[in-house]
């Protein structure tokens, strides 16, 4: 399955506004008509439904209902409104539960995940898949003809739990063996001998809950990951024979999920779509550093990242089936945007590449777990501050016409992101938490994290590519021409070669701390380090060093120049140029950052993870002048481009409380009114502000 013209057509246009609708949850269902005039009014044009309520469509195992939903989609199609109609194989109801307990994912512990919330039985089991396939072929068969429904959300938010059912650890041992094909292989190549791990039989393999070893480690979260890729897969061979020609597949993916690799789901869909939360108010501010490893960004360069890897998950356009309107999560969480924010977070979302903006929900429930999780419309139902901010961003939507068509974002830096490095140092962490009491298992998106934020902050737009897709050298070069690679423990000898071999075409590289150390088994390597890329790079290293506390980092003069956190590689040079060093009596001794030219290109190493600005700068000497609208850009202030065949489109943004005076670099019209501004013209953004430019 892949994209195709006469699936996808409208979704190569401009952005559309969207809104999850649970008409069954609401007090008064017989409200339809108002929240369907009042979603056509806010130029809200689709609504997604239909994912989360198994109960309500099959109350009794074999018993359905399926014509509540019928004039919802006839009175959506009056309305204009498509429809995303979802399978609900995720929040299982309690019947089944009851029936067959045995369904229930068991955890690494060996207890079982309780019925009561959601995604709590093992999706793998053939008995639950006959449960699912039914109620499937139930709702979908009934309704996805409809002339409202665009596309199917299959499942939701998948991959929650690492399944350590009995039948799962057996599947996997299977799966290893097929892969190794003789234990003395697989003896070998994971180094079992420690321990006195060696096995002699594959029912020797033991099961995930006592595994010590990384190399089984790693094999266990692909395993994992597959099972995930596989089970959406499934849904979507049912459902392609249940919709029309031109629906789209697409399931909703929650990118921090243990058993999730998206790049493998996206695979398996039409379109990618998932979450794209993100804490507001003060979190907004762009000088502001935010702790990362949550489940929403809660900080400007990680919804920055966020939006550019869900646009990686195929490397096309993508949809987002989840994101905050009045807050997000419990009520401690509680933060509203300040005015002009939700038009911010919307822009930037549509500027790296989104098709649609779906605000998760409507209303605000009234009952259940996630009554504070604010919607359009409030407790009161009624339009208020929220409502006429959402409506000003579809009246901005439409206002761009054909100018998106067709369009994709720019990027200046591409940042290569692995799943096996990721999950790599989730067993073991190379970082401790702050104050040093416990290991990070969120070291990979600190690593990440510490560069993306870099070229952000350096007024460049970043391309994620995930390792799985990193194309020839040649082709590398011609997209991204600088590439940033952090924390690449987990690494084929084929992509640390590509590597190099980028380089020496032109490319300007960037490695990070851990980059080249293990290799694709997850052993570490039995040479000096960082494997095949250090000697192209001209440095090396044997010791390296978590940090207990932050190391003062200086130029070769001796002058200080920032300081360096969490971890050190002890770089020593082998006819690379030392651009900054470390004062400390023994890590004093090792360059924090060289260059060397190689071929047509360049190789920067950085050994640590280098505050904010110091990063910032040697990131930006390393990619050029960011090539921008704006002849100096203030602090607070980002520009992201889309190319296409009307131009390119500059979407600016001022994340800051406090105006900022920019002066454009080059003529521009404004897309959402009928200003132009001529070369060298000074503009007042105001507080939360966001313009959106075509180039003359």
């Amino acid at each position: 399955m892949g994209e195709t013209p006469d699936r996808l057509h409208e979704w190569r246009e401009g952005p559309r506004l969207c809104a999850a609708y649970y008409n069954e949850y609401l007090p008064d269902p017989a409200r339809l008509e108002t929240d369907l005039r009042l979603m056509t009014e806010a130029g809200i044009s689709v609504i997604r439904v239909g994912e989360s309520v198994w109960s309500t469509w099959e109350p009794r195992g074999g018993e359905f209902d399926l014509e509540w939903m019928t004039p919802i989609l006839d009175a959506a199609e009056r309305h204009g409104i498509g429809v995303i109609l979802g399978t609900p194989t995720y929040a299982v109801p309690p019947w089944l539960a009851r029936r067959h307990p045995e369904l229930a994912v068991v955890r690494r512990d060996g207890s079982s995940v309780p019925w009561g919330g959601r995604q709590e039985v093992d999706y793998t089991s053939e008995l639950f898949r006959r449960y699912a396939e039914r109620v499937i072929r139930a709702v979908i068969g009934r309704h996805g003809r409809h002339p409202a429904v665009v596309g199917v959300q299959l499942d939701n938010e998948a991959g929650l739990h690492l399944i350590h059912n009995d039948q799962v650890v057996q599947r996997f041992r299977e799966w290893v063996a097929d892969r190794y094909g003789d234990v003395d292989t697989l003896n070998r190549e994971w180094g079992l001998v420690y321990w006195s791990h060696r096995i002699a039989e594959w029912d020797e393999l033991w099961a995930p809950a006592g595994n010590t070893t990384p190399a089984y480690e790693l094999a266990w979260r692909r395993f994992q990951a597959e099972l995930t890729a596989e089970f959406i897969g499934w849904q979507a061979g049912i459902v392609r024979e249940l919709v029309a020609d031109d629906a789209f597949l697409t399931t909703c993916i929650a990118y921090g999920r243990p058993a999730m690799d998206d790049v493998a789901v996206g695979a398996r869909l039409d379109i990618a779509s998932g979450n794209a939360y993100y804490l507001a108010q003060d979190a907004l501010d762009l000088d502001r550093d935010g702790d990362g490893g949550q489940w929403y960004a809660d900080d400007v360069p990680q919804l920055v990242l966020m939006a550019d890897r869900m646009r990686a998950t195929r490397q096309a356009p993508f949809l987002v089936t989840e994101t905050g309107a009045a807050s997000i999560g419990p009520a401690w969480l509680t933060r509203p945007p300040y005015d002009g924010q939700l038009a911010q977070a919307a822009w930037l979302l549509v500027a790296r590449g989104a098709r649609l903006v779906s605000y998760w929900h409507w209303h605000t429930l009234h009952s259940g777990h996630e009554v504070h999780w604010g919607g359009i419309l409030g407790h009161d139902l009624a339009p208020g501050r929220v409502y006429d901010e959402i409506a000003g961003i579809g009246r901005q939507f439409a206002a761009v016409g054909d100018a998106l068509r067709d369009a994709a974002p720019d990027a200046d830096v591409g940042l290569v992101y692995a799943h096996d490095s990721e999950w790599a140092m989730t067993f073991e962490p190379p970082l401790a938490k702050p104050g040093g009491a416990d290991a990070d298992r969120g070291s990979y998106a600190r690593f990440i994290g510490a560069f993306g934020r870099a070229a952000v902050d350096a007024g460049l737009q970043v391309g994620f590519v995930n390792e799985r897709q990193l194309p020839e050298a040649a082709e590398l070069v011609r997209r991204y021409p600088v590439l940033i690679v952090a924390g690449l423990v987990a690494a084929s000898a084929p992509t640390l070669e590509t590597l190099v071999e980028y380089a020496r075409r032109g490319g300007r590289l960037v490695l990070g701390p851990r980059t080249g150390y293990g290799d694709d088994e997850g052993r570490m390597r039995a040479a000096l380090a960082p494997a095949i890329v250090g000697a192209a790079a001209g440095v090396g290293y044997r010791e390296i060093a978590a940090l207990a506390g932050p190391v003062a980092v200086v130029s070769p003069a001796g002058e200080a120049v920032g300081e360096a956190h969490g971890w050190i590689d002890g770089l020593e040079t082998a006819g690379a140029d030392v651009l900054l060093g470390y004062r400390h009596e023994l890590f004093g001794r090792w360059a924090a950052v060289t260059r060397r030219d190689v071929g047509d290109g360049t190789i920067v190493v950085v050994g640590s993870i280098l505050d904010r600005a110091t990063l910032a700068a040697v990131v930006a000497s390393v990619a050029g002048p960011a090539r921008g609208p704006l002849v100096a850009r203030p602090s607070s202030v980002t520009a992201h481009s889309l190319t296409g065949p009307q131009g390119r489109v500059w979407v600016v943004h001022n994340w800051s409380p406090e105006a900022r005076t920019v002066q454009v670099a080059r003529g521009v019209a404004s897309l959402l009114d009928d200003a132009r501004h001529d070369r060298g013209a000074e503009i007042v953004l105001g507080a939360w502000d966001v313009r959106v430019w075509r180039e003359d």
